[in-house]
């Protein structure tokens, strides 16, 4: 009787584990950049022909002088954007950010869900932490509130429509 209760309280904790990870939110816009490198973590290059000890004496060493190109440094953006309005299945989203200096500074929902109690409810709980994760990523690399899954993806498609405007 012993080996049945292990074996249905590991059944229950797998379960129960699977059932958690299920219901993790999206990542909305994640994007992995590698920073030049592959996904085994080995620098990308080009492989060069190497040279021949008869090929360098054949050719004359001509030094080169490097050329400086200057170009304006492009402005950075400073004002206040607002994003279309996205429609979800429990009403519209629109997105106003503040941007200074290519900087977002202040984020808030012009629209959100409110049609009803629980819509109002979830809205209230989510759009905070929307403006948070918008204001610390300066982007649209934001995660979603768990929950809120209509409102984060209007937030995430309404910021994007913002960004896009003030040229980030």
């Amino acid at each position: 009787m012993g080996a049945k209760r292990v074996l249905l309280i590991a059944g229950g904790t797998i379960g129960g584990l699977g059932a958690v990870l299920s219901i993790t939110p999206p990542q909305f816009g994640s994007t992995s950049t590698s920073g030049g490198k592959t996904l085994g973590g080995s620098p990308t290059s080009s492989k060069t022909p190497a040279t021949t000890p008869t090929q360098a004496a054949t050719t004359p060493a001509t030094p080169t002088t490097p050329t400086k190109a200057t170009t304006p440094a492009k402005a950075k953006p400073s004002g206040t954007f607002t994003g279309a309005v996205s429609q979800t299945q429990f009403g519209p989203v629109q997105v106003q950010i503040t941007v200074s200096n290519g900087k977002i500074t202040a984020a808030k929902a012009l629209q959100y869900p409110n049609n009803d109690f629980r819509s109002q409810s979830i809205s209230q709980q989510a759009i905070p932490y929307l403006v948070q994760e918008t204001i610390q990523a300066n982007s649209a690399n934001i995660q979603g509130v768990g929950g809120a899954s209509y409102t984060s993806q209007g937030w995430y498609d309404s910021l994007v429509s913002a960004l896009a405007k003030a040229g980030m």
